[in-house]
């Protein structure tokens, strides 16, 4: 199974607002997400998030800057080689300003209007507890398409 990230930056004022990335390419083409991907040999979870945040929106974040929300693992019965369990963070420092990449175009958003409809399915599910800021552990099962939800079960982290 693939190992992952997912940061989420939050900002508190003047309206609670999501920094998201709209993907450009590769798996989750034209969705919504938080800044991330997969984990490289030799690599901690947390080291994973900061580089993936570097290279997706142009932020520096520091180890210090991230606060662990949890994991969930995501199963793709058609697709195995999908499979992952990632590891979610959020930080509300971050040095820079966000900036457009080859993979991702980021855009603020208030916490009241996440984009759910242009998201992965699952995350109306679980992100809304990540931006009040508690932590999440659970799976998600996709169904044949890898669109849709076959079965889910989130929870706060224990």
């Amino acid at each position: 199974m693939k190992q992952a990230t997912l940061c989420f930056l939050i900002r508190r004022h003047p309206v609670p607002s999501v920094l998201l990335g709209r993907k450009k390419t590769g798996f989750g083409a034209g969705k919504y997400n938080g800044f991330g991907g997969k984990v490289e040999a030799g690599e901690s979870f947390l080291d994973a998030a900061i580089r993936e945040t570097w290279e997706e929106a142009g932020i520096v974040l520091q180890p210090h800057d991230l606060k662990y929300c949890g994991a969930l693992e995501f199963i793709y019965p058609a697709n195995p080689a999908d499979d992952n369990i990632v590891r979610i963070y959020s930080a509300c420092n971050w040095h820079g300003v966000p900036k457009e990449s080859r993979e991702m175009v980021p855009r603020w958003f208030p916490v009241d209007e996440v984009p759910y409809d242009q998201m992965w399915l699952d995350d109306r599910h679980w992100l809304p507890r990540v931006l009040r800021g508690e932590s999440v552990e659970g799976k998600v099962v996709f169904a044949s398409d890898g669109e849709h939800i076959e079965y889910y079960a989130i929870s706060g982290a224990r």
